[in-house]
């Protein structure tokens, strides 16, 4: 307020509010219920920070164990890269059925049976093989609204229920794949892949070629006595992992779906109290971790040219592993889809790095639960610092 023409300042020299006494000012100041955080502590609780950190050190450890072999070369960057990607298709859906507290162990049969919904129909009944695909992601996904319905119907522990689905699939596919082809490899489908115009541009081979001869010619990347790139092009399941994390971050972040998944995780009584359909979006986590499954094993039969009856093992629990180094809490809640991109690299990166060492690759395992144990010491301890604040 003016007096006399004259305005005089609402606020202290020191930044404080003239109109409150200074001993409330240091009140305030001193008062504990205030919490004053760090920058520090503000990344610190970041679902995704101990997976970039985990990262860095990672590459570190590689550069200078492994840096002279190749590893950090073109064609050795796309070697662990591609494994990161398909470990980090399933991570994505997983992280988000994991923030909305559920798992699915069914994910690694789920690759084994969806490759021969795609493989049998293509090879020994003669379908166009876009109708298989199209038939194994109608296929799969229905499993995954019936994994959901079945959790959310029964309320039974999502681990029971899908547990029980990794042995069906599991089995019916051994017993489809020699009912129909009287073996448990069906190969000759990449060459119909390669085929197929959709087909090829979606799922087969490499993408970007011309950038990479041109990339060759400079001296980046190798050169074959043929006059082709050593690496022809980006895989496409690079491309489509890149694609699927840029998504399911931004739905997390910045749609209500991404606000309800949390909600669900957190609380589901509450969240239902508020109006969240807690069944709806539990139901359709579990078809996205089903389309997840069957766009990896798409990719895969494409890429490798034939499907198996035991392809996917263990890449249920490599899935939550990567989600868990991304910062994802087992109870549900908080995670990060981000985080588990690179939970997935940092998978990638140890399994293929390790064969240009000199290290047994035995050693592997250990270290990956090796990461699974400090990944899960240090949420727990991030969880208890978002409970106190």
């Amino acid at each position: 307020m003016g007096v006399a023409g004259k305005h005089f300042p609402s606020h202290a020299p020191d930044g404080s509010d003239a109109a409150t006494p200074p001993a409330a000012n240091a009140a305030a100041a001193s008062d504990e219920r205030v919490r004053h955080e760090s920058w520090f502590g503000h990344l610190l609780g970041r679902p995704e920070f101990a997976a970039i950190s985990g990262t860095v050190l990672v590459f570190a450890v590689f550069a200078i164990g492994a840096g002279g072999s190749g590893m950090f070369d073109l064609d050795g960057v796309m070697n662990w890269s591609q494994v990161a990607a398909y470990l980090g298709i399933l991570a994505v859906g997983a992280c988000l059925l994991m923030i909305a507290g559920e798992f699915d162990l069914s994910i690694g049969s789920m690759i084994g049976f969806a490759g021969m919904m795609v493989a049998i129909p293509t090879m020994y009944f003669h379908w166009p093989i876009l109708l298989s695909i199209l038939f194994a992601f109608a296929g799969c996904t229905a499993l995954g609204a019936l994994n959901g319905y079945l959790v959310v119907r029964t309320r039974l522990p999502s681990f029971i229920v899908t547990l029980a689905f990794l042995f069906i699939l599991r089995g019916l596919t051994l017993a489809l794949s020699i009912m129909f082809a009287d073996r448990t490899i069906v190969s000759g489908v990449g060459d119909v892949a390669k085929a197929d115009f959709v087909t090829n541009l979606l799922f087969h081979g490499t993408a970007f070629k011309g950038l990479f001869v041109a990339l060759a010619h400079v001296g980046i990347g190798k050169m074959l006595d043929n006059g082709q790139p050593l690496v022809p092009g980006i895989p496409k399941v690079i491309l489509w992992w890149i694609a699927l994390v840029i998504i399911g971050a931004f739905t997390l972040a910045r749609t209500r779906y991404g606000n309800w998944i949390f909600a669900v995780g957190g609380d589901s009584n509450a969240a239902k109290n508020v109006g969240v359909p807690v069944k709806r979006v539990k139901i359709s986590l579990f078809m996205l971790t089903a389309f997840c499954s069957c766009l990896f094993a798409v990719l895969q039969v494409c890429d490798i040219g034939s499907a198996a009856a035991d392809r996917g093992l263990q890449k249920e629990f490599e899935a939550i592993i990567a989600a868990v180094i991304g910062g994802s809490l087992l109870t549900g809640g908080y995670g990060s889809v981000i985080g588990a991109a690179f939970g997935a690299l940092i998978f990638g990166v140890v399994q293929i790095g390790i064969t240009y060492t000199n290290i047994d690759s035995d050693w592997f395992r250990v270290f990956l639960g090796g990461m699974l144990l400090v990944a899960v010491l240090f949420n727990h301890y991030v969880r208890r610092r978002v409970a106190q604040s």
